[in-house]
């Protein structure tokens, strides 16, 4: 099941309290005091694993808890530290503290981690309030209390190449074709209702990541169809490729309509760069396809993902497009 949003609650661990102890021992009748200090609070931590790739972990689970500190004790002995909890996040997770509305986090590489919520400091003991004027000090401290939030965890995920398109427009035949994912493919509208992720090869050691996005239809950034639950995911993908169907029959307003969606939910996707393609080319006549192609603009793409014609072309611009993103986005 893909599940791209959870709220949870998480709460860093309670530093431990100091310790009131005077050292008694025979033939030290004024031992001073010798309480230790208590431990610190566990923090939580979260963590980008990249074997995962939905939040379904933390749907139902929604509480988190890192471990107390523990108290010190008797013969400056410290308390030990309360153990760290992990948050495994599949990479491309936003962290959100819901209180304030802030990103606090952004998982965006292999590995990263960060701490959303810090356990307390442990209480000082009795002995650390010894003075040449209090030499046998009753007083500790309390340990602090944790950190204690609740977050929006935020799936967006990282793909290179976005495929955006209406219902049906042959985007899940285009990632099943150059890619080995298998995405439900059928001939009703809204067949993919989840994102789908796959490896398109463009040659030997060297590929991009294509993720199929869910249908859009006019007024899906204000909630119609699938709505802007997957609108988001394209935000991270570095390449746009418009699909509509030959099929349509106003190719242009179609192309139109998607710009218009995609500019309502976030004006800044329309800066990408971006590719269209019509797709189903062999659903029609070759004469048929030659009047329909010759009227649009020159940098349009013909593809069949069946007879794979135009393949060859698709995967060249591709592969020009993203070095070109590359190269414009490398620091000099």
């Amino acid at each position: 099941m893909f599940i791209d949003y959870v709220e949870i609650e998480i709460f860093g661990g309670n530093g431990g309290a100091g310790c009131i102890s005077l050292h008694t021992e025979k033939y030290k009748p004024k031992g001073g005091p010798d309480g230790g200090d208590g431990g610190r609070g566990g923090d939580v931590v979260a963590v980008a694993n990249p074997q995962l790739s939905t939040l379904l972990d933390y749907r139902y689970k929604k509480f988190y808890r890192a471990d107390n500190g523990k108290p010190g004790t008797a013969n400056l002995c410290s308390g030990k530290s309360g153990e760290n909890i992990e948050l495994n996040l599949p990479v491309g997770t936003l962290i959100k503290d819901m209180a304030t509305g802030q990103i606090i986090g952004d998982l965006d590489v292999p590995g990263a981690s960060m701490i959303i919520a810090k356990g307390g400091r442990g209480g000082k003991g009795n002995a650390f309030f010894k003075s040449s004027t209090n030499q046998a000090p009753r007083m500790a401290q309390d340990g602090e209390a944790g950190y204690t939030t609740k977050i929006a965890l935020e799936l967006k995920l990282l793909a290179d190449v976005g495929l955006v398109g209406l219902p049906n427009a042959g985007k899940s035949t285009i990632l099943a074709s150059f890619s080995a994912a298998r995405p439900k493919i059928a001939d009703y509208p809204f067949t993919t209702l989840v994102p789908n992720l796959g490896i398109v090869r463009f040659r030997e050691m060297k590929s991009c990541v294509m993720a199929d996005i869910p249908g859009l239809i006019e007024g899906a950034s204000q909630g119609k169809g699938l709505g802007i639950q997957f609108l988001k995911h394209i935000q991270r993908t570095r390449l746009l490729v418009f699909v509509v169907d030959i099929n349509e029959e106003d190719i242009s307003a179609t192309r139109q309509l998607l710009e218009t969606e995609l500019s309502n939910f976030d004006p800044t996707l329309l800066t990408k760069p971006s590719v269209t393609v019509i797709t189903k080319a062999d659903t029609m006549d070759e004469s048929d396809t030659k009047s329909i192609f010759d009227k649009l603009p020159s940098d349009y793409i013909l593809l069949s993902a069946v007879t794979r014609q135009g393949a060859e072309q698709f995967l060249q611009i591709l592969e020009r497009c993203l070095d070109q993103y590359q190269r414009d986005n490398t620091p000099s």
